[in-house]
């Protein structure tokens, strides 16, 4: 037995997750050094009341400042909070940058958002030392060169680490073995496992299922009848199971689905409202689309209430489109089977799903002219030829009508929001 323990462990991967804490207000800090010793947060709109937190620094934390919570209520905490706008193209720049300070060690860096990032530094520890002197190494370099700190886990597969870097921050190494992973896993709470959403923390709350360690002790065939795939995926992950490898970071990643989502100034309140929001949203999801070459097969609406009571929709369309049109007559439809039209609207996305390339053709041949789908030949000019004047003139130079002059807060099209499962956290891995 021993000899089978020692050759498990010579076979073991080191595996590092790297999380920039704080990451967008440790840039506006970097940006504004007048930040840095007030509590501050970047929030969506500091002018809304329906604006966001979207992150904090060290000095916000301390008056419970929290991710997601609304502007007023934050200020509520504290009255001296200090808001500012985010800054996307500066927070890809600093991405960018540490990325590349990653790949001095690696080329297996897989980005899991814009703030994290997985290492497989295993063939690298004869260069540079064990995973741990490895994850040293790099939170002294990010700083020096950036000025951002990160919190690394270092362990034998890709969630052991993701919850090592959790565990202990800001700049903090965390080492998870297979000598302490009980010890530092089991207590967590089973929410605190990658992809554990809201879903399956309620389904494993019913089944009393409360930590992690529960999780690992509990019957795999129970999970799977009541989480199907996911619940068996889950007992292997608190289990130490996980050997999903990390991708190289010059692979071309795979597309799952394309979508928009946004916050309006005002809540949406009415179809008009809903449609011009809709409009927007489908517009720049076909748009990217097109330029991806192409097509989905399914539109997904999500809609949030001002009491952030969330709802999710899909159907499956009769056949693959990347036009903004059947969008948004898919999302508008979705909407009107599933939500009262003059309940208040905060926040919606569409997400364009089971993607296929632009030149396949999944129509279904019908004997019957009316059951054919709409001619969309001249439709996709049009919208093509929107296209070609934006790559020209800029995203604003044409839009729709019931658009122009709204108060909604749609001044320009969304900011592209691509998923891959590299970027999308809340996505199930393939």
């Amino acid at each position: 037995m021993e000899e089978i323990h020692s050759l498990e462990h010579s076979r073991d991967r080191t595996i590092l997750h790297c999380d920039c804490n704080g990451f967008y207000a440790s840039v506006e800090c970097l940006l504004h050094p007048e930040f840095r010793n007030v509590p501050m947060a970047v929030c969506g709109d500091p002018e809304s009341r329906h604006g966001i937190i979207l992150a904090k620094n060290e000095l916000a934390k301390q008056y419970d400042i929290r991710t997601a919570e609304t502007i007023w209520q934050a200020k509520q905490k504290c009255p001296n909070l200090v808001l500012a706008r985010p800054h996307h193209g500066e927070y890809a720049k600093y991405s960018r940058i540490v990325n590349q300070i990653y790949l001095r060690y690696t080329d297996q860096v897989e980005p899991f958002g814009i703030d994290e990032s997985w290492l497989d530094v295993t063939g690298s520890r004869l260069l540079f030392g064990s995973g741990e002197k490895i994850a040293d190494e790099l939170r002294e370099t990010v700083r020096r060169e950036t000025g951002l700190t990160i919190s690394v886990g270092v362990s034998f597969n890709k969630i052991f680490a993701k919850l090592g870097s959790d565990y202990k921050k800001p700049d903090a190494t965390t080492v998870i073995s297979r000598e302490n992973y009980k010890d530092i896993v089991f207590p967590l709470p089973a929410d605190s496992l990658l992809y554990v959403g809201k879903s399956a923390r309620a389904v494993l709350k019913k089944l009393r299922i409360r930590t992690i360690g529960e999780l690992a002790a509990s019957n795999r065939e129970v999970l799977w009848r009541h989480l199907g795939k996911m619940g068996a995926e889950l007992w292997d992950y608190a289990n130490g199971l996980d050997r999903s490898p990390v991708r190289c970071y010059y692979d071309p990643r795979e597309i799952k689905s394309v979508g928009n989502g946004m916050t309006f100034r005002r809540n949406l309140a009415g179809e008009e409202d809903i449609r011009v929001g809709i409009l927007t949203l489908a517009d720049s999801v076909a748009a990217r689309m097109r330029r991806h070459k192409l097509k989905c097969t399914t539109v997904q609406v999500t809609i949030r209430n001002p009491s952030f009571h969330t709802i999710t929709r899909q159907k499956k369309l009769p056949f693959p489109t990347h036009l903004a049109k059947d969008l948004a007559e898919a999302s508008m439809e979705l909407i009107a089977a599933s939500w009262k039209m003059e309940a208040p609207i905060r926040m919606l996305t569409i997400t364009g799903s089971g993607l296929v390339s632009e030149d396949f053709s999944g129509e279904q041949i019908s004997l019957f002219e009316e059951d054919q789908p709409e001619d969309s030949t001249r439709q996709e000019q049009l919208e093509n030829t929107l296209d070609a004047i934006r790559g020209k003139y800029g995203k604003s130079a044409l839009t729709f009508g019931a658009i122009l002059h709204n108060d909604l807060g749609i001044d320009t099209l969304p900011r592209k929001t691509d998923t891959d499962l590299s970027e999308e956290k809340t996505n199930i891995h393939e």
